[in-house]
């Protein structure tokens, strides 16, 4: 079997067909896959990987449709230093992730906040959720400009690069959006929820200060112990808290945080039979 069927086989194993999505001339692959509300899977660097895959399938299992556009990377391939590097320096020189730092609108969000919409818009229901990671784990916050994401989990948002004290509590929003997203979290009740191990680099303290600051109760924020000699052996490097170094053993934080992410979903997108007969 060659390398490309493997990566197929991953895919067509998980139950992920692709399918397209096309927004002011930008299409792009989308995997899907399961039934129930749907929730976007945003992956990582350097793409989606075995352990996204295997996250895919913990939410089909919970009883959620998983649709996972295809925003970097080779599908399917396994996590390496190569893969990653190769991904990082595209997504450095892309105008897409460039404007994203700097806080203006972005045309991969554009793109993301157009294939929410197509997904409210095909499974109804009370909307979609949006899992972001690394350097999509902001755009998970972006997004809810868009009515149609109703509960957003941000696991290591990792942009803009904490390069100063200002990108590291730097949200990867403009000031306009934030209203937006303020003004909704209030109104409608949201919660984001935001994961993270402590001793990362790449998600500095100030950044989950600043969620903190600007949205009050309605963040909610589940920081992992990852210092030297935690209590569970956590790596003081770990990053990936959903995925690469998320541990399935029930009582392990990153167990937990699984947990927190689908009660998140249960409680903002599963239609109640009380709420359906009034």
């Amino acid at each position: 079997m060659s390398t490309a069927q493997s990566y197929e086989q991953l895919l067509f194993d998980a139950g992920l067909h692709k399918t397209e999505h096309a927004y002011q001339g930008a299409v792009r692959d989308v995997y899907r896959a399961g039934e129930g509300p749907p929730i976007l899977v945003l992956s990582e660097i350097p793409g989606i990987t075995p352990p996204t895959i295997a996250l895919c399938r913990r939410l089909i299992e919970a009883g959620y449709s998983v649709i996972v556009p295809q925003i970097m990377g080779v599908p399917g391939r396994a996590i390496s230093i190569a893969a990653s590097v190769s991904v990082l320096a595209r997504a450095c020189i892309s105008h897409e992730f460039e404007l994203l730092a700097t806080r203006q609108a972005s045309p991969i969000t554009e793109w993301l906040r157009s294939l929410a919409r197509a997904a409210h818009a095909e499974y109804g229901g009370k909307g979609v959720g949006v899992i972001g990671m690394c350097l999509t784990g902001g755009f998970a916050l972006a997004m809810m400009v868009d009515s149609a994401v109703v509960a957003p989990v941000l696991s290591q948002p990792s942009l803009p690069v904490a390069w100063s004290k200002a990108s590291a509590c730097s949200l990867g929003v403009s000031d306009s959006d934030l209203v937006r997203i303020k003004e909704r979290v209030q109104a409608e009740n949201l919660s984001v929820l935001g994961l993270r191990f402590k001793s990362d680099p790449l998600v500095p303290n100030a950044r989950f200060r600043r969620l903190r600051d600007e949205l009050g109760d309605h963040f909610i924020a589940v920081e992992i112990d990852s210092r030297r000699g935690n209590a569970h052996g956590i790596k003081r490097w770990a990053h990936s808290v959903l995925t690469h170094d998320y541990v399935d053993e029930p009582g392990h934080p990153t167990h937990h945080a699984l947990d927190q992410v689908l009660a998140l979903f249960a409680s903002k997108l599963i239609v109640s039979n009380s709420s359906v007969s009034k």
